[in-house]
């Protein structure tokens, strides 16, 4: 059985650890991994992903040009060329990474799915390793929902959306309302595909404020058709295509045709028996750690394999609290009290820390809003409806979280974020200078209309 100091598995977030512990030249690694080489963010996640909300944007950003009297019209446009690049630029990435792990002096590189045997015993491919650390960052898989004839009439995830298919679908019928379902939507429904999204609750991205759903559910409607209430139930060959049949609580039905299905109904874990010969728990799958993301002996994990936050930043994160603690004795805790996101569909979403529900259950509140349309910028841009929303602790005006739709929301978020990690909170808002015009008073604003929420 050959021994290492260190096992890691997958090549996401796990890198961040594995390449500063390589300057030690005494330390033996491996690294298992059992899909391209990357991780979810670098091969079908976030980074493919927003190669192609970018050109989405443009396309919707020329669409409102004539606003401004330009006379524009855009003669083609070549989806399927895109998803091509964007496959072919991801998979050449992934190929140089799994190239470096293959020919690195001091590391061996398992392209297998690993199984444990012992505590800290693995089998790769039919032969024992044995890891005296262990590195549990081996992501999350799509969620498949049980519906009916759905494995025999076949779908795709966003991992074939991005290793294999070859051309956009002339119509597509995505099951989920949430991130993957929006921004791959919105990708397609902008180059001419006709996107039907069938969500189960009542609203799509169910996790934001109410009313940064509507809004963005409001501008997508134009291109996307929702179906919202319905739960997939079944799933059929017809006619030449793919059909969907869902249910509402009320027990009425409808059918969506569509020539392909997507699932993008959330993550799930690998599955629970991956851990069963360890003293690794589980919750449901997901990886239980302790507040120093520590899952057992001389065990860590850190990503979305544990199933806190499934986000590439935080795992980013993560990665960095792992190697402190398990290799620099830090003993530091994880902090998850400003935790950003974004969704890159026109608009954009970005928010942070609390919705306004849950911080007026746990502090006395107020509550900051502006509209973009009511800044020199805003109004520059002939901006509608857009905003941004603050939530403070009334006594202290510690920042308990913020949500903003409209144009850079994702960057606009970051000054939020910021003063979050800070010891003035809001109060350094008020203190500091912003451009004058930019899109950022905004947010400034936002933070000098704080009032009694209603």
């Amino acid at each position: 059985m050959k021994e290492y100091d260190i096992i890691a598995f997958g090549t996401g977030s796990a890198m961040n650890i594995v390449s500063a512990l390589l300057n030690n030249p005494r330390l033996k690694v491996a690294v298992i991994e059992n899909d391209k080489a990357g991780g979810i963010c670098l091969t079908r996640g976030c980074i493919p992903s927003k190669m192609l909300a970018y050109p989405a944007e443009l396309v919707a950003d020329i669409n409102r040009a004539r606003e401004f009297f330009i006379d524009t019209r855009i003669r083609s446009m070549d989806g399927n060329a895109l998803l091509r690049r964007v496959q072919e630029d991801v998979d050449r990435e992934s190929r140089m990474i799994a190239q470096s792990l293959r020919s690195h002096p001091r590391l061996d590189y398992y392209e297998t799915t690993g199984v444990f045997v012992g505590d800290h015993e693995i089998d790769v491919g039919g032969k024992e390793i044995y890891g005296d650390m262990l590195l549990l960052c081996n992501g999350s898989k799509s969620f498949i929902p049980p519906i009916e004839g759905l494995d025999d009439v076949g779908y795709i995830t966003n991992r074939e959306f991005f290793y294999s298919l070859k051309k956009l679908p002339k119509s597509i019928a995505i099951v989920g309302g949430g991130y993957v379902a929006l921004e791959l939507g919105h990708f397609m429904a902008r180059f001419g595909t006709e996107v039907h999204i069938i969500e189960m609750l009542p609203d799509i991205i169910m996790t934001e404020e109410k009313d940064a759903r509507a809004l963005v559910r409001r501008e997508l409607s134009s291109i996307i058709n929702f179906h919202l209430g319905y739960k997939a139930k079944e799933v059929r060959r017809g006619m030449g295509k793919k059909i969907v049949v869902a249910e509402n609580k009320d027990g009425e039905t409808i059918e969506i045709k569509a020539d392909e299905i997507m699932i993008a109904a959330g993550r799930a874990p690998w599955k629970e028996t991956l851990f069963e010969k360890t003293g690794v728990k589980t919750n449901k799958g997901w990886i239980v750690t302790d507040e120093y993301l520590k899952a057992g002996d001389n065990i860590w994990a850190c990503g979305d394999a544990n199933g806190k936050y499934l986000f590439k930043h935080v795992a980013n994160y993560e990665s960095e609290i792992v190697y402190y603690n398990a290799f620099k004795n830090a003993n530091a805790p994880v902090d998850y009290h400003a935790v950003p996101h974004a969704i890159f569909t026109h608009p954009q979403v970005a928010g942070v820390g609390m919705k306004e529900e849950e911080a007026r259950k746990k502090h006395d509140i107020l509550v900051g809003e502006y509209r973009y349309e009511n800044t020199a910028m805003g109004e520059a841009m002939r901006l509608k409806d857009y905003f941004v929303k603050v939530i403070v602790d009334r006594d202290t005006y510690q920042i308990l979280g913020a949500t903003i739709v409209g144009p850079q929301a994702s960057v606009l978020i970051q000054e939020i974020i910021n003063l979050m990690y800070t010891r003035e909170q809001a109060g350094a808002m008020y203190r500091a200078m912003h451009i004058h015009p930019a899109m950022n008073e905004v947010v400034q604003r936002a933070f000098y209309n704080l009032h009694e929420p209603s």
